[in-house]
């Protein structure tokens, strides 16, 4: 999951961008009212957390923009403003959340879940594929019924995979969607994660299919595909 941090607070950044991090997202930056539009007008994130006092446009104004132009990622302000019509305007104007600073950071992460479970951009509870099974909410992945223990890391790219079963998927696009805008980037990374992934979920059959010069897909077995394919209580007629 990816997530938009807005504020211009060097030492509030550098804290939600961490312990956001340690909490398995992938967190963007942005500083100021210009550079948090090119950030939403170039990705799709899960949640914006968003500081209302900024330089330039504040916080408010950012939101009344972005719900106007139809986006609709769930928005959590956070501000050190705690009247009770600032917050109010903040919920008027398309804001789905609001938390005062100082804040305690474990309630920042349920209010993100919270927001994630309910918001636009939620994730499903359960996706299926063949025998492997994951509950990202519940952050849980079993494999014919049997628990496999991943990585906050591992858990995301094996959920952006499964988000689209089938299709081919590049190196380049899981790098940008699930690691952290500014990592150091590796060439191998990607690839090491996936080896990563087989090793855990097992190559028995191997549901994670390399294409050449292309990237990954995550699809089921043939033979998984059929048997769910066939009639339930096919007797002779």
């Amino acid at each position: 999951m990816r997530l938009l941090v807005v504020d211009d607070e060097p030492a509030a950044v550098n804290f939600l961008r961490r312990g956001l991090s340690e909490e398995g997202f992938a967190v963007d930056v942005a500083t100021d009212a210009a550079r948090a539009k090119a950030a939403v007008e170039a990705q799709r994130y899960d949640l914006i957390v968003l500081d209302v006092m900024l330089p330039g446009e504040d916080g408010f104004a950012l939101c009344r923009q972005w719900r106007a132009a139809g986006v609709q990622t769930p928005i959590l302000f956070l501000t050190a403003r705690d009247d009770v019509a600032d917050r109010v305007r903040g919920l008027r104007l398309g804001g789905d959340d609001y938390l005062v600073k100082p804040f305690a950071f474990a309630e920042l992460v349920a209010r993100v879940h919270a927001l994630l479970r309910r918001g636009a951009a939620a994730p499903a509870a359960e996706i299926a594929i063949g025998d492997l099974v994951i509950q990202p909410a519940r952050r849980r992945v079993t494999r014919g019924g049997e628990p496999i223990a991943l990585t906050a890391r591992e858990l995301q790219l094996l959920e952006y995979l499964a988000r689209r079963p089938g299709e081919v998927v590049s190196r380049a696009e899981l790098y940008e969607h699930v690691w952290e805008a500014g990592e150091g980037p590796d060439s191998n990374v990607v690839d090491v994660y996936v080896r990563y992934l087989r090793n855990k979920l097992g190559r028995s059959p191997d549901l994670i299919r390399t294409v050449r010069g292309g990237g990954y897909v995550l699809e089921a077995p043939p033979a998984a595909s059929a048997a769910r394919a066939q009639p339930q209580g096919g007797g002779r007629r």
